[in-house]
This record gives structure tokens, C-alpha cells and sequence, in this order.
């Protein structure tokens, strides 16, 4: 019998009452979630945890504070889905600025938030499993090609010990 593990979510917002909501509003819904009250503490939790997906404000401590979450679930070895969260959209295009796999708009109708959710994990696990797939399609060739060539090489010395 196979156990489904839940999808762990990294929900990052320095007020208090939306971190709450959100949080309630996503265990319902049947995920594991974490929360961090700022940049610093996200930072920490990505680099001892491993998440599915990290879910932050834009703006706390700092106007930026989003942008290092968000750069630091980048950096993470198990590359979680990333999701902005926000009152106030940034167009400013700086090219420096990490870009999240969603940016999303509050206030924001629950079910919109879920069904947007859903749907970035989905492409996410689908992107991920595709670059996994053409990974291991390129190493065969590399490792034929090594064989062959200790395989030459075995022989020449099995001859020379010989006489």
C-alpha cells in the first residue's frame, strides 16, 4: 500500500494575520505548510528543509527581502517551485532580481490562490522531470564510451604480467 506524502510548502509574510490565513486556507486543502516571518528566517528554513514549493511576500523587512527568498530557493539542490505573493507588483524590470515561478496578486480569491498553486506545482514537477529525463539520456553515451576504453586497455596489461 502506497502513502501519498504531502506537498510541503515554505509560506514566507511578515504580517502576522495573512501568514495565519494562508496557512489554514493550505492545510485544509491537504499541504504540509512551514511559515517564516522574514527574509532571514525563509533563507534559513530553505537551506535546512526541503519544500515542494516556497511561497513569499515581496516586500517585509525590506523592498527586496522577496527578491532573497526568492534567490535562495533558486540555490537550493531540490529546486522548489517559487511563488511571489503581493500587494504591490513590481515592473521596475531589474535584470539582476531572481524572477519567481508565479507572481501572485493580493487579495486573491481562495480558490484562485489553489487552483494557481496546483497548477504551478504541476509545471514545475513536469519541468523538473523532463530535465532529469534528458540528463540521464546524455550520460549512457559517456559511460560506453569510458567502458571501451578500459576495456582496450585491460587486455595490453593482462599480456605484459603474462610473459
Amino acid at each position: 500500500m502506497k502513502t501519498l506524502m504531502k506537498r510541503r510548502i515554505l509560506l514566507v509574510d511578515d504580517e502576522l494575520a495573512i501568514l495565519l490565513t494562508l496557512k489554514a486556507v493550505l492545510e485544509i486543502s491537504g499541504f504540509e505548510v512551514e511559515t517564516a516571518a522574514s527574509a532571514r528566517e525563509a533563507k534559513l528554513k530553505i537551506r535546512s528543509s526541503q519544500y515542494h514549493m516556497v511561497i513569499t511576500d515581496m516586500r517585509m523587512e525590506s523592498d527586496y527581502a522577496g527578491n532573497e527568498v526568492v534567490a535562495a530557493a533558486r540555490k537550493a539542490p531540490y529546486r522548489p517551485a517559487v511563488a511571489m505573493l503581493t500587494a504591490f507588483p513590481v515592473t521596475d524590470g531589474n535584470a539582476d532580481a531572481p524572477n519567481p515561478d508565479k507572481m501572485l496578486v493580493k487579495p486573491m480569491n481562495t480558490n484562485d490562490l489553489l487552483r494557481q498553486i496546483e497548477s504551478l506545482l504541476v509545471t514545475h514537477e513536469d519541468k523538473k522531470h523532463k530535465e532529469k529525463q534528458a540528463a540521464h539520456a546524455e550520460v549512457p553515451a559517456q559511460v560506453v564510451a569510458k567502458a571501451v576504453t578500459v576495456k582496450k586497455k585491460a587486455p595490453a596489461k593482462k599480456l605484459a604480467s603474462a610473459r
